[in-house]
C-alpha cells in the first residue's frame, strides 16, 4: 500500500487528487494539507511514502517547502505544476531539489479537467513510490546549479554522435552529465521524456551554464561540433544524413511506447545508419518504463558502443535497466563516472 499525502491550497483539487488515487487498491491517501505548515505536521504524523506537492501556495511556496524537507526528511516527491512557459523554471527548479517528477494541473477554476489526468497522476505517484530516495537525498544536498568553467579541450575524436536517452530524474542526470564533459566532444542529440514548453526552457538552462551551444532541436538543424541538440516536447527527433551531413529530423508522429518524443526513435535512427552508429556513444539514463531499451540494443548491434546509467546513481532504474536486461551495455557507470569514460573511449578512438 502506497501512502499519499497531499499538498496544495484548493481544496477543490485535493478532492478530485483524493477521489482519483482513492480508486487504486494499492494506493491510499492517509491526508491532505492546505498549505506547508499543515504538511509538515502532517508528514510527521502520518508518515507518507509519497507527497504530491503544488507550487504556488500560500504562507511558503512549495518550493522552499520542498527545498526544507529534502535537507531535513528526504521524500518522493510529485510536483502538481502548471505546465505553462512561466511555470517551467519553477518546476525545472524543482527537479534540481529533488522532486521526482511533475504531472500538470489545470487551472483551479476547473477541477473537473483534472480527472483527464488521471492515469498520469497514478502512474507517476506509484513510480514516485519505488524512486531512490539515497539518489534524491544526494541531488538536494549538492551547491546549486551555476555556470561550470569550461573543462579544457582533451582532443577528442569529433566524427560522430553521443546520443543520450533519459526520462524520470533526466533531467538533472543529463545537466549533471553535460557540465563534465569537455567542450570538444562529438555533437550531442538528447531524447528526454518532457513536455513542449518544458523542453525550450530545459535547453536554455543548460545552455546558460555550459560552453557549448545548447538549444531545442528544429527540423533541418546541421548538426554540428560543440553543439548539443534536445527533443522538443510533444515532437519526435531523429537523426537523418542528406549528402555529406547529418541534421535534425523532427516531426509531428504518432507516439512511441507512449512517448512523444521517444528514445526508440532517436536511437533507431543511429542504427539505421551503421556507418554512423560505429563512430557513434549511446547513453542511457534514469527513467521509467523501458523506452529505448531495445533500440539500444539494435545501436549495439549497428556497431555504436553503449553506457548505461548504474542503479545505485538512478532515480529509477527503469529505462537503463531495461538496457541492460536486453544486452545493450557495453559499460554500467554511475553517472559521476560516465563523462570521464566517454572521454577515454573518445580519446582511443570511436571503434569496435
Amino acid at each position: 500500500m502506497i501512502k499519499v499525502l497531499i499538498v496544495d491550497d484548493s481544496i477543490l483539487i485535493r478532492k478530485v487528487l483524493t477521489q482519483i488515487l482513492s480508486d487504486q487498491a494499492d494506493i491510499q491517501v492517509v491526508g491532505t494539507a492546505a498549505d506547508p505548515y499543515i504538511a509538515r505536521d502532517k508528514i510527521k504524523a502520518l508518515n507518507p511514502d509519497v507527497i504530491t506537492l503544488d507550487i504556488e501556495m500560500p504562507k511558503m511556496d512549495g518550493i522552499t517547502f520542498l527545498r526544507n524537507l529534502m535537507r531535513l526528511r528526504p521524500l518522493p516527491v510529485v510536483m502538481i505544476s502548471t505546465l505553462t512557459q512561466k511555470g517551467a523554471p519553477s518546476t525545472l527548479e524543482a527537479l534540481e531539489i529533488g522532486a521526482v517528477d511533475y504531472i500538470g494541473k489545470p487551472s483551479a477554476d476547473k477541477p473537473e479537467l483534472l480527472s483527464e489526468y488521471a492515469s498520469e497522476i497514478i502512474e507517476k505517484v506509484k513510480m514516485a513510490s519505488v524512486a531512490n530516495v539515497s539518489r534524491l537525498e544526494v541531488q538536494a544536498n549538492r551547491t546549486p546549479p551555476k555556470v561550470i568553467k569550461p573543462i579544457e579541450k582533451q582532443g577528442l575524436n569529433r566524427d560522430g554522435l553521443i546520443v543520450i536517452g533519459a526520462s524520470t530524474g533526466g533531467t538533472e542526470a543529463i545537466r549533471e552529465l553535460l557540465c563534465m564533459l569537455p567542450v570538444d566532444t562529438p555533437p550531442i542529440v538528447i531524447t528526454q521524456h518532457i513536455p513542449p514548453v518544458f523542453s525550450a526552457s530545459f535547453a536554455k538552462r543548460i545552455n546558460g551554464m555550459i560552453q557549448q551551444e545548447v538549444s531545442e532541436a528544429q527540423d533541418g538543424d546541421k548538426i554540428m561540433p560543440g553543439h548539443i541538440y534536445i527533443a522538443p516536447g510533444d515532437k519526435q527527433f531523429e537523426v537523418v544524413q542528406k549528402g555529406g551531413h547529418f541534421y535534425c529530423k523532427v516531426y509531428d508522429g504518432e507516439r512511441v511506447n507512449l512517448h512523444k518524443p521517444s528514445v526508440e526513435v532517436l536511437f533507431d535512427s543511429i542504427s539505421r545508419n551503421p556507418q554512423l552508429a560505429k563512430r557513434s556513444i549511446g547513453i542511457m539514463l534514469t527513467g521509467m518504463g523501458a523506452d529505448g531499451a531495445q533500440a539500444m540494443l539494435r545501436m549495439k548491434q549497428a556497431g555504436c558502443y553503449n553506457i548505461v546509467q548504474d542503479k545505485e546513481s538512478s532515480v529509477v532504474w527503469g529505462m537503463p535497466g531495461a538496457a541492460v536486461d536486453c544486452g545493450a551495455a557495453d559499460k554500467v557507470l554511475p553517472l559521476n563516472h560516465i563523462a570521464a569514460h566517454v572521454v577515454s573511449h573518445l580519446k582511443k578512438g570511436i571503434k569496435r
